[in-house]
């Protein structure tokens, strides 16, 4: 029974969305771009906005089918296409572990802070360092070129992030594509295994647990070391944590992880407060060590394409675009006061129906 119970709990987080909570309540004002940067959007950031399990996004999920490099996963995302396209983050699990069991508590959280997450699963569970780079790449490249939500993406807006030996890959995928705009490394390699970051541009933030036995705080300090003095990074050492710290959701971590994302793939400074020169709350991390001031990489602000055709008026007509078959559909259009989402080919009334958007398909 115990394995039963098991099992559908792995069922059940893998088609989890998210609360009513990160609904829009009705009649409030939806999230928005600001002029002067299209990829800042939502309310101005505060503490307890960051600590809250939940951010101003709706969300989605669906399943991904094993293939393309990688062997499947989840993807969450925001399903409000009114704002342009998404940043998007690829996670891999550590040696022998499940992205479903370890790291998918983090796609809902993050997705609803406007990124689009895919939770990847690896090949083999024993994977090196190595392989576990070209998975994070892999995904990458098929959740923008390929996937069902691939419209919604930036192209030129992805970050890695890896555990234990994910983390690891994660390095090496930052070495191998130092057009990523963050990595970030959760107790990543192990003592002896010979990683470097020394030629690593991607900004950087590497995570540690106090605690930890397996990827030491000696083995990680020295790790960090190897970093450029010119790439943009951050160490932090959370007290108190163990190796397996991060399988289990906390907003220790996420104060961390989400100004992070914010910063260098939004280039929404707002969130640098949460970074620098110090964190909101000093006490639950036992050392940090950042390279302030933060800047993300300069580069053009103008909204996309994608976002100039989505902010057109388009009550009392309707709009055409392919669905992830390669078929053409007739799509309502978008409701200028927000109440109405069009997602994937159809059209999901979020506010009236008082629940998130639920797929349960699985993308090939």
């Amino acid at each position: 029974m115990a394995a039963v119970a098991a099992v559908a709990a792995v069922v059940a987080a893998m088609f989890l969305v998210s609360p009513a909570s990160a609904l829009p309540a009705s009649g409030a004002a939806k999230p928005r771009a600001a002029q002067n940067n299209p990829y800042q959007r939502g309310p101005d950031p505060t503490v307890t906005g960051i600590e809250a399990s939940r951010g101003p996004f709706a969300t989605a999920q669906m399943g991904v089918a094993p293939g393309n490099g990688f062997n499947g996963g989840a993807i969450y995302y925001p399903t409000d296409t009114g704002l342009g396209t998404w940043g998007a983050l690829a996670i891999v699990p550590g040696y022998t572990a499940r992205c479903a069991d370890e790291e998918a508590w983090m796609g809902p959280w993050l997705s609803s802070f406007g990124f689009v997450v895919i939770c990847i699963e690896t090949n083999s569970r024993t994977d090196g360092a190595d392989a576990r780079a070209a998975e994070l790449l892999a995904g990458l490249k098929w959740l923008t070129t390929q996937s069902p939500v691939k419209a919604e993406i930036d192209p030129n807006r992805l970050s890695v992030l890896g555990h234990s030996a994910g983390g690891a890959g994660a390095i090496i995928a930052a070495e191998r594509q130092p057009s990523l705009k963050a990595m970030i490394g959760l107790a990543p390699g192990f003592p002896g295994n010979g990683l470097s970051m020394a030629t690593d541009r991607v900004p950087s933030l590497v995570i540690g647990g106090q605690n930890d036995t397996v990827v030491t705080p000696s083995y990680l300090s020295g790790l960090y070391a190897t970093l450029p003095a010119t790439t943009q990074s951050g160490f932090a050492q959370i007290a108190g944590a163990d190796h397996v710290y991060y399988t289990r959701p906390n907003n220790v971590e996420m104060k961390l992880l989400i100004p992070w994302l914010k910063v260098f793939v939004d280039k929404d400074t707002r969130y640098t407060q949460f970074l620098c020169p110090a964190l909101p709350d000093p006490s639950t991390v036992s050392v940090y060590q950042p390279k302030c001031p933060y800047v993300p990489p300069s580069g053009p602000t103008t909204p996309d394409l994608a976002m100039q055709r989505r902010v057109e008026p388009a009550v009392g007509r309707e709009r055409e675009r392919h669905d992830h078959r390669g078929t053409v559909r007739a799509v309502p259009g978008r409701d200028r006061r927000g109440h109405r989402e069009r997602r994937l080919g159809r059209t999901v009334d979020l506010q009236r129906r008082g629940q998130p958007a639920l797929d349960t398909r699985t993308a090939r």
